[in-house]
């Protein structure tokens, strides 16, 4: 992997520091050379392996393994404009106990609501673990001045956010403007310090090409990003099994370059366990077993959890439910 940068202590907890690519980061023309210096995505070859991985099966035993797993990475989300108090308590008490009906099933990794419901959420999951993730930096479209995002995700963080989920000015990356998107993601990055974990979303689906998404993925894994997001969930295309196979490369490059390991986000578009399954198929085969733990691995979600549910039933009970089994987000 081509690069000028220096290297960093490696710490393996992610949010490599900013520091470490000081040369890198200097101004736009040498951000530009580092980035436009990767190498170019072979879209045939990628899309390929993405498919073929996607084809392996897997026995029963480890399939119930799998469900369990993908439970537990979701952060299960609601980001609509009619979101109430009531319905957040209600997918909080959902991600707490996700089958009432059996004790044995893993409570989700998150909730993840817009920042003004983040205090309803937090209180609804106190003492389950469950973490409170909310979108913040003018979700979904990123479109606003550097201080309304910080303003943002300090709301989000001072009324009890474990985790932001911050969305990229798409514009200005797709304009060049680099170093302007890589001061943005330190910015939020230093506003979260040592009180929040930060996802940044790249919007894949608006990003146009593969060598768009590396160069994405490196930009924000050098400004400090926790995890790197593929979508919002609020366009057309969003997490695809090739994209994340994209990003999961780029986690892994940056890992055996910086020591600094970094977690990897698909959202919108995971509905079903067959297609969960897949994604976990893409990290183990990736990545490694380093990633299969919800602290580096999440799916963003909101019907994934009722289709995981019901195919748990089935792999214990011999047949699926009955429509009134899960709940109805």
């Amino acid at each position: 992997m081509p690069t000028t940068a220096s290297s960093p202590t490696a710490s393996g907890a992610g949010g490599a520091p900013t520091s470490a690519f000081a040369d890198v980061t200097a101004s736009d023309s040498a951000l530009r050379r580092f980035l436009h210096g990767l190498p170019g995505v072979d879209a045939v070859g990628l899309e390929a392996r993405a498919a073929s991985l996607g084809t392996r099966s897997i026995k029963t035993t480890s399939k119930a393994y799998a469900i369990d797993l993908a439970i537990s990475m979701i952060d299960l989300t609601t980001l609509e404009g009619a979101d109430t108090p009531g319905k957040v308590r209600a997918l909080a008490a959902k991600a707490v106990r996700p089958d009432p009906t059996d004790r044995t099933t893993p409570t989700t990794a998150a909730v993840c609501v817009y920042p003004d419901m983040v205090a309803t959420a937090k209180a609804a999951v106190a003492g389950s673990g469950v973490k409170v993730a909310s979108v913040a930096t003018a979700f979904p479209a990123g479109r606003a001045a550097l201080p309304v995002k910080l303003a943002d995700t300090a709301d989000a963080i001072a009324a009890g956010a474990d985790e932001i989920d911050m969305v990229i000015d798409r514009g200005a990356f797709l304009a060049g403007h680099y170093l302007q998107v890589f001061e943005q993601i330190a910015a939020i990055k230093a506003e979260c310090g040592d009180r929040a974990r930060l996802k940044v979303i790249f919007e894949t689906g608006e990003l146009s090409t593969y060598d768009n998404i590396r160069r994405a993925s490196w930009l924000g894994m050098m400004a400090g990003a926790d995890f790197i997001k593929t979508s919002t969930g609020k366009v057309a295309v969003n997490a695809t099994p090739a994209n994340t196979l994209l990003m999961l490369e780029a986690v892994r490059d940056f890992r055996a370059q910086t020591g600094v390991q970094i977690g990897v986000k698909p959202a919108g578009g995971i509905r079903n366990t067959k297609e969960a399954i897949k994604f976990l198929v893409l990290v183990n085969e990736t990545v490694g077993e380093d990633w299969l733990d919800n602290h580096w691995f999440r799916f963003g979600a909101s019907s994934l959890l009722n289709d995981l549910l019901m195919q748990r039933q089935k792999l214990a009970t011999g047949r699926y439910s009955g429509p009134d089994y899960v709940t109805v987000d």
